[in-house]
């Protein structure tokens, strides 16, 4: 245990110690606040962050357990949520201008599940604007002259930087599980589904997904046992059986699960030393658990289906952005509107009707491995703080609405983070968690 410096414990060890009365969520948020006053200025994670209010939260959950109240999973645990994702106890202004003094009257479904399991909600971390591409004030806790990536750029910031042990966040390209790469950390983009956007900024609904961030598969897992709750107001969520991600994850697979290597159509934009680094895992881990595989011919276009529906949706979303301050929108956000305004309602049905023939497809390749086995992103996190880097290693399965961790489990040509990122089935999430911690502690995470 790091109860000496609690800033530094993981959402399931800080529970744990907090339950049995060796920490207090008041020791565990002023250790999480002085961290924030140490390195905020420099990394940029928060948005808005009320440190008296954070306290007040602690503080009621330790009376609550002096008390003798029951306590509940994420009892003071503190979690930072990311500001396109309402509150009602801070503004909520989605990255832009256009909506900065936003205040919402009420809190996302999924805040209102964190409040429910005891968490402190912390503060709001930046997102990049309206959650595309403009980059926030973020910069990468390993060099600040290096992106986080985005959208998600300060939820990945604050966690990698022990601001707080989880992050929530949002992935409609590669918000997460890119940032999560680029800072060192495990991301977490469960099912299309899975977990509650309702009272989260709209982007494109098939495609948006919220996501997570930590610095452990077993804590993703534990937050996201939180959060995959049905709700209707969300219109693409059905009924399941709870995931029990965290029991499952913790548990030994029954064999040795098998990986498909998948480069993917676009492995010529990754970066020559994440080539090498992915080819030299595969020999390590060797050809009775890693096969190179060629996904099928349907998926070179899966980049531009992609495409189609995300730009479409822009349009119509931010329709009213555009018409009332197009001239403060972003000049690659506006021209993604634009371009979504000429595509044709063919080419956007037929991208939609694309998905399902993906999905048969990949279901195939599930028959025979446990997880795939690709590049997160091109590479490390590339130099300079006006992009946020390429998404495209996260396009396909973000269109196929399949589950996906990074594990930050490799390093670049300088030192930086580089994740390995895994897709499993449809649904199966608790599966790939498992395969994914199995993975972790087979390269020594």
């Amino acid at each position: 245990m790091e109860e000496s410096n609690p800033a530094r414990l993981n959402a399931l060890s800080a529970a744990e110690a907090i339950r049995e009365g060796r920490l207090t969520s008041e020791e565990l948020v002023v250790a999480c606040l002085a961290r924030i006053e140490e390195c905020e200025e420099q990394i940029g994670a928060w948005e808005h962050l009320d440190r008296e209010f954070a306290l007040s939260q602690a503080r009621e959950a330790d009376l609550a357990r002096g008390e003798g109240k029951a306590l509940r999973p994420f009892h003071g645990v503190p979690v930072g949520i990311k500001d396109i994702i309402d509150t009602a106890d801070f503004p909520t202004e989605n990255g832009s201008v256009l909506h900065a003094g936003r205040r919402p009257t009420k809190d996302a479904a999924l805040v209102s599940l964190l409040k429910n399991a005891g968490a402190v909600i912390m503060g709001k971390t930046v997102t990049t604007e309206f959650a595309v591409y403009h980059p926030g004030k973020t910069k990468n806790p390993h060099d600040p002259n290096r992106t986080p990536g985005g959208s998600s750029s300060g939820s990945a910031a604050s966690v990698a930087s022990h601001m707080v042990p989880v992050a929530v966040g949002s992935q409609t390209n590669g918000s997460v599980i890119r940032p999560a790469s680029f800072c060192g950390v495990c991301g977490f983009k469960p099912t299309h589904g899975s977990i509650s956007r309702y009272g989260m900024l709209p982007q494109s609904r098939p495609i948006d997904h919220v996501g997570l961030f930590a610095r452990s598969v077993e804590d993703v897992a534990f937050l996201g046992d939180q959060l995959m709750v049905f709700d209707g107001r969300d219109p693409d969520m059905r009924h399941r059986a709870a995931p029990r991600l965290l029991e499952t994850a913790a548990a030994e697979p029954p064999i040795t699960p098998r990986f498909a290597f998948v480069k993917t159509p676009v492995w010529d934009q990754a970066d020559e030393d994440a080539q090498a680094a992915f080819e030299e895992l595969a020999i390590r881990l060797g050809e009775e658990i890693v096969e190179e595989v060629e996904l099928p011919e349907p998926f070179n276009s899966a980049v531009e289906w992609h495409q189609i529906i995300l730009e479409s949706n822009l349009a119509r979303n931010f329709e009213t952005e555009y018409e009332r301050g197009k001239d403060q929108l972003s000049d690659l956000l506006r021209l993604m509107m634009e371009r979504g305004k000429k595509y044709l309602a063919v080419d956007y049905t037929r991208a939609v009707e694309k998905v399902p023939v993906l999905n048969r497809l990949l279901g195939e390749m599930f028959e025979r491995y446990d997880a795939l086995l690709t590049p997160p992103a091109p590479g490390q996190a590339p130099l300079g703080l006006g992009a946020t880097g390429n998404p495209v290693f996260c396009t396909i399965w973000t269109l196929c609405g399949t589950p996906a961790v990074t594990l930050p489990v490799l390093e670049g040509a300088d030192g930086m983070p580089l994740g390995v990122q895994l897709v499993g089935p449809k649904g199966d999430d608790a599966r790939l968690l498992r395969t994914a911690r199995w993975l972790e502690s087979r390269l020594g995470g």
